[in-house]
């Protein structure tokens, strides 16, 4: 009996300590998903409750860099960056009809799509991937941190201070979630419309593999599956360089950076992009609707913020649980849908979904799902507030992270 009661103390204590470590999670500023919908300062306010005269907000000040990398957080460097191969090219296009108009333009590489397909239409033109997607990739990376540092300092900060926002914890969050809801809104209108084009139209799964290997892709699936590659790079390359204020949900969001690369970069070389296509939707959709919801609370428009996030809520379990599992209960059981031809490692016929590569398929996507369901508790957690006392929010003042200069 002793023996019981001794075991049962430790798993009691394991208990105790899960539940607190989840509760410090809700009620922690720093996390991405919980901290926004704390409670917020007065608008106009510098500081919740602390004394002090802390200075009005300044002229944002980047992170110091690596010249090289100056462009990085510099949007006018990033700019200049973009504009060179743009100037270059049409320099080109000026000369070359008067010397050699027979060679292609080497400088189009960089924003214009690469490697059409020869024998495919001119009213249905068709790509393939080849080498120099990479410098394509290399160039939206920077076009996105261009327009990420635009979005959110150069639109963000003033419009925030419009708003009222003064602290500048408050400036930073409303601008990345400014920037944020701009990218999820634009992209899954476009990964609508393009699925609109596809015979997988609203996750009709079995089309994922009927007729593969899929290589032969519309000029804007791929330019949207690119720009979408460059998008997730340039957001691991800002959480390393710490670009938005340090969060202690870092591990979570490296994480879940590095699962949606491999899920696009692993799609995209094995031919599989119109499954990796119906992915993003899933995604990128409730992300609209839950950077409005951020927005929203942070400029304290509180009634709608509270109708938004039960929407978004139900968003989210549609696209984010019901529509993964779909792609995934279809990776599992209708594998046997890819035509014998596809299920040989053949690089000549781009062809690749071997047994083992389902494995491979499977993995990132149940991992996403995981993160997926951890945050879906949160949500669920922010909901019962929202609901039962019509406050997306706890009692709790939110300092999100600020500064210690700010007190």
């Amino acid at each position: 009996m002793s023996q019981n009661t001794h075991q049962s103390r430790p798993r009691k204590h394991k208990v105790r300590k899960s539940s607190e470590k989840l509760q410090g999670i809700e009620d922690d500023p720093d996390h991405h998903l919980a901290g926004p919908f704390l409670p917020q300062t007065p608008i106009g306010s510098l500081t919740p409750i602390r004394s002090g005269s802390p200075a009005p907000p300044s002229a944002h000040v980047p992170i110091k860099v690596s010249p090289f990398l100056r462009w990085i957080v510099d949007p006018v460097a990033a700019f200049k960056l973009l504009l060179f191969p743009i100037v270059l090219w049409a320099n080109w296009e000026l000369i070359a009809p008067y010397t050699n108009p027979s060679i292609p333009n080497p400088f189009s590489q960089f924003f214009l799509l690469s490697h059409r397909v020869p024998e495919s239409s001119s009213d249905d033109p068709r790509y393939a991937k080849g080498w120099s997607d990479l410098v394509f990739l290399g160039y939206y990376i920077v076009f996105w941190s261009c327009v990420r540092q635009v979005l959110s300092v150069t639109i963000g900060r003033p419009l925030g201070q419009w708003f009222g926002l003064r602290r500048e914890a408050k400036l930073d969050r409303f601008g990345e979630q400014l920037n944020a809801l701009a990218y999820y809104a634009v992209f899954g209108f476009w990964g609508c419309r393009i699925m609109s084009q596809l015979p997988t139209w609203w996750y009709a799964s079995e089309h994922f593999w009927i007729g593969y290997p899929h290589w032969d892709m519309k000029p804007e699936l791929k330019a949207y599956y690119l720009t979408q590659l460059a998008h997730w790079t340039q957001e691991l390359l800002g959480l390393i360089l710490g670009l938005e204020k340090p969060r202690k949900d870092f591990r979570e969001l490296f994480a879940h950076h590095l699962v949606t690369i491999w899920l696009v970069a692993g799609s995209y070389l094995v031919n599989t992009t119109v499954t990796g296509n119906a992915v993003f939707v899933s995604m990128d959709i409730p992300d609209a609707f839950f950077a409005f919801s951020k927005i929203l609370n942070y400029i304290q428009w509180n009634n709608a913020k509270v109708y938004t996030f039960i929407f978004f809520f139900f968003v989210w379990t549609y696209f984010r649980h019901y529509l993964s599992l779909v792609i995934i209960v279809s990776v599992w059981t209708e594998w046997d849908l890819i035509p014998p031809a596809g299920r040989i490692w053949s690089l000549k016929e781009g062809t690749y979904l071997v047994d083992w590569v389902q494995y491979q398929a499977l993995i990132p996507l149940l991992l996403l799902q995981g993160l997926n369901l951890f945050w879906y508790y949160l949500i669920l957690r922010v909901l019962y507030r929202a609901v039962v006392h019509h406050q997306a929010d706890d009692d709790r003042s939110d300092d999100e992270g600020e500064d210690p200069k700010e007190d």
